[in-house]
């Protein structure tokens, strides 16, 4: 079998040039497109830009300065974590209902700036100071975890222009292109359990603008590909327009399975309707 598989994801020139379409996004909003509801549940547009300010800040605050603040007690598991992460994100959310639209994105460009000439500084293959937990990985290099940092950004933004009508923008290969190979990178782990027979492959069609494929290659255990001449056993298609909602828990999974296609063994193909490449 002739195959290649996924190299290292750079996405460090991206960044900037994705937080200069989220000013521009923020700054053509009317007050009340600040105030809809987007799928991320119970939060409002402003809500979703004020985690993004978050997220600038405390990477910043943790990476560049070492300062921690707040840092998680009893935290024995990957549940515990998500429960704490999600108490930080309510409670700043909270604190800065009283910031202005202006405010707002004021700050998300001064700390942007910041925060992606910091990236530039770290060495792609040095140890990340954080593992990206949803693809399994206990230790993670720079270059995955500013991928990791690259959906994140990706996918907020997405939930705002997805609650303003303006969501095709992202979907366009260049941006998009880059949030789905990050996560697919979680499909072994996802599929650890999952059992196979030696030589199953999975075949994952992602379709829109243009068509993208991955791979899961069984043989003692899943293996992530990004091309072989084998033929699968299981092909899934999924579109464009929503696979980045089934992957950040903004779609139920039913929904999901009924607007994509399986061919072939559908229980193989399924399991990708519930991963989840957030911490969530």
């Amino acid at each position: 079998m002739n195959f290649k598989k996924p190299g290292k994801i750079d996405v460090v020139n991206l960044l900037p040039e994705l937080d200069k379409m989220l000013f521009e996004l923020l700054e053509d909003l009317s007050p009340e497109d600040w105030d809809r509801l987007t799928i991320a549940p119970k939060w409002r547009v402003k809500d979703v830009a004020v985690h993004l300010l978050d997220g600038n800040l405390r990477t910043l605050s943790m990476l560049r300065d070492n300062y921690y603040g707040e840092t998680p007690e009893n935290v024995h598991s990957y549940k515990d974590l998500v429960g704490f992460l999600n108490e930080l994100n309510a409670g700043w959310v909270n604190a800065t209902r009283r910031l202005s639209p202006k405010v707002i994105i004021d700050l998300l460009k001064v700390s942007g700036k910041e925060y992606c000439g910091f990236l530039t500084t770290l060495n792609l293959d040095e140890k990340a100071e954080f593992s990206v937990a949803w693809a399994g990985e206990n230790e993670s290099r720079n270059w995955f975890h500013i991928a990791r940092e690259y959906t994140e950004k990706w996918h907020h933004q997405q939930q705002i222009r997805l609650a303003v009508g303006s969501e095709k923008k992202l979907l366009e290969e260049k941006w998009y292109l880059p949030y789905l190979e990050t996560s697919v990178s979680a499909l072994p782990y996802h599929y650890r359990n999952v059992e196979a027979k030696n030589k199953d492959l999975i075949k994952f069609i992602f379709h829109g603008e243009t068509e993208k494929s991955w791979y899961l290659y069984y043989d003692k255990g899943w293996e992530l590909l990004a091309s072989t001449n084998q033929m699968p056993i299981c092909e899934v298609r999924i579109g464009d327009d929503y696979a980045w909602k089934i992957f950040t828990k903004g779609m139920p999974k039913e929904e999901a399975i009924a607007r994509s296609k399986i061919i072939g063994n559908k229980e193989l193909g399924v399991k990708i309707f519930d991963l989840v490449a957030v911490m969530a």
